[in-house]
């Protein structure tokens, strides 16, 4: 399995005015620290030192974190609530002693939250205590900041025991976030294969079509034939499509992917995939994206994709599928939720199914997988209680990402937002939640409150046997686990040894920084017109051969070079 965890670049590189120090700046890539075992790691009531009285638990009498915070189209508030006052911030208070601060905070949306921060930056504005982003680019221009540090050894000395663990299993998440003298950000950990592709196709159509389930590329393609000319809708007109693919942005975009159709032919376009000898090779320049090209290509020509599936991102192709004009689509588990609950809404009667994606010709599978991290936090060099965060995120994942019966975490966050006792029993139905469900782990400062990597999938799959819940958090997990969910975590469980990984995270090479964004237009400019028709297949060949002249070969060698430094041991 290709396991090794590196980060995509996916913002721009921060402005030159916010390199503060160049030595900072200067700083390069290096081992990654040492990280105990889990069961070696020190617990707040071991005897800990802290900066301010710490007795029971929690600060006595209270400190202020300041922090920002980037609101997401998900973070939603009830009973009048805001990000800055709620009911994860009382609980801060209330059970560790910490007022949390927010200087400001700024929507995701049309990446508003990273402009403030660059703005911030450039300003030479006084960072807060702790700053935690999703990006791993934005992590390390912060890092290059000198404003922040380093966070080594503060992680030997106060990360609990179960904190270790979660990022213990899997260490390379500190990969992106080191420089010679250790790591400068803590990795946020995430649920392993979380957002790695399935397929889902309308079953009420292979139902009515006598369509059998795809094993390959080209069973899938007898599927979206039937789809696209035998009127699976009954409306009598040639309007439905067989494949929903928003590539505005990405190939790779989460709700519509392509990565599968890569994967089919050994390669998946736009990260860095290891070879069988240990390198590390870019996926665009790869023989199988030839074929993969060339079979899109294929497929708009036969209309079996949108036509409009360069220009639209991956929520507006989605939108095809949950309208009922589109018959199959890439994309998480978690989608049977949303937006795919959407069909049934939209199109009375309409059904679908998670399927495992198709082999390719040569019998291989693939398709890009989730980081087992979601972002990194960073410590400012100011901060009067740089410990204190610590305090805040062991408590989340000695209580919340594995809770015991009793815990006050064992349901979810809190009764009365994300779940509600009903009967004696609890449920997440947001109409059984007076007012309505949201979801206070969202307001948490690392995302999602705390989540050992390992633990959703496997909750997931033992869920599915039917059995019933055998720890407190599959209890939890089945709240939220209906069996559309359960069916599609199944299918994605199954395939977890088929998913690329982006394998590298380290700062941009020099090389990037002069051509990154003159490759990448090249790049997208040449599949694009691939695909639509507009120059001939063999295109490819020429810009595998100006990718690597133009800077693509040098890219290579320094990508390389750095994944040998941090896999000495």
């Amino acid at each position: 399995m290709r396991t090794t965890l590196l980060k995509k670049r996916t913002l721009p590189l921060l402005l030159a005015s916010t390199c503060l120090l160049a030595a900072a700046c200067s700083r390069q890539p290096a081992e990654p620290p040492k990280i105990p075992s889990a069961d070696s790691g020190a617990a707040p009531s071991q005897g800990i030192k802290y900066t301010a009285p710490f007795k029971d638990g929690k600060y006595d009498p209270p400190i202020d974190l300041s922090t920002i915070a980037e609101i997401t189209s998900s973070t939603t508030f009830k009973n009048g609530e805001t990000m800055e006052n709620n009911v994860h911030t009382k609980w801060a208070m209330d059970r560790l002693g910490i007022q949390l601060k927010y200087n400001w905070t700024a929507p995701q949306a049309n990446k508003a939250f990273e402009t403030r921060l660059r703005l911030a930056l450039s300003a030479n504005e006084e960072m807060p205590d702790v700053v935690a982003v999703r990006n791993t680019q934005l992590a390390n221009d912060l890092i290059d900041t000198g404003k922040f540090m380093e966070v080594g050894k503060l992680w030997e000395q106060y990360a609990s025991p179960m904190y270790k663990k979660a990022v213990n299993e899997d260490p390379s998440m500190w990969y992106p976030f080191m420089r010679s003298d250790g790591a400068y950000a803590i990795p946020i950990p995430e649920y392993s294969w979380n957002d790695d592709t399935i397929l889902y196709i309308r079953e009420d159509w292979m139902e009515k079509l006598n369509l059998k389930a795809p094993e390959t590329i080209a069973d899938l393609e007898k599927i979206m034939d039937a789809f696209v000319n035998q009127d699976p809708d009954g409306n009598g007109k040639k309007d439905t499509y067989g494949v929903a693919f928003g590539f505005r942005d990405s190939l790779n975009a989460g709700m519509a992917s392509a990565s599968w159709l890569f994967g089919a032919y050994g390669t998946v376009a736009e990260i860095w995939n290891q070879q069988p000898d240990g390198t590390l090779a870019y996926g665009s320049v790869q023989p199988g994206a030839k074929l993969a090209l060339g079979k899109m290509k294929e497929w708009m020509d036969k209309g079996y994709i949108h036509k409009e599936a360069a220009l639209q991102d991956d929520s507006k192709a989605s939108s095809l599928f949950t309208s009922g004009k589109v018959g199959i689509i890439g994309g998480p588990h978690w989608m049977t939720l949303f937006p795919l609950a959407d069909l049934q809404k939209n199109v009375p009667g309409a059904k679908f199914k998670a399927y495992a994606i198709p082999k390719g010709p040569d019998g291989k599978q693939g398709r890009k997988g989730n980081l087992n991290f979601s972002g990194a936090v960073l410590i400012n060099k100011n901060a009067k209680h740089p410990e204190a965060f610590f305090v805040y995120e062991n408590y989340l994942f000695e209580h919340f990402a594995w809770p015991q019966k009793g815990d006050e975490f064992q349901y979810q966050f809190k009764e009365g937002y994300d779940y509600a006792i009903v009967d004696g029993k609890p449920t997440a139905d947001t109409n059984k939640i007076p007012g309505g469900r949201v979801i206070p782990q969202k307001y948490t400062l690392t995302f999602e409150a705390a989540r050992i990597p390992s633990s959703q999938m496997e909750a997931y799959a033992n869920l599915a046997k039917g059995n019933g819940p055998t720890n407190q958090f599959e209890v939890r997990s089945s709240l939220i686990a209906d069996a559309p969910r359960l069916q599609a975590a199944t299918v994605n469980l199954e395939l977890k040894n088929t998913s690329y990984r982006e394998n590298f995270t380290a700062p941009p090479t020099k090389t990037m920084k002069s051509r990154g964004d003159n490759l990448k237009t090249l790049e997208k400019d040449t599949f694009a017109k691939i695909i639509y028709g507009e120059a001939p297949l063999d295109e490819f060949d020429k810009f595998v051969k100006s990718w690597e002249s133009s800077g693509g070969s040098a890219i290579t060698q320094e990508v390389n070079d750095w994944y040998k430094s941090v896999k000495k041991k």
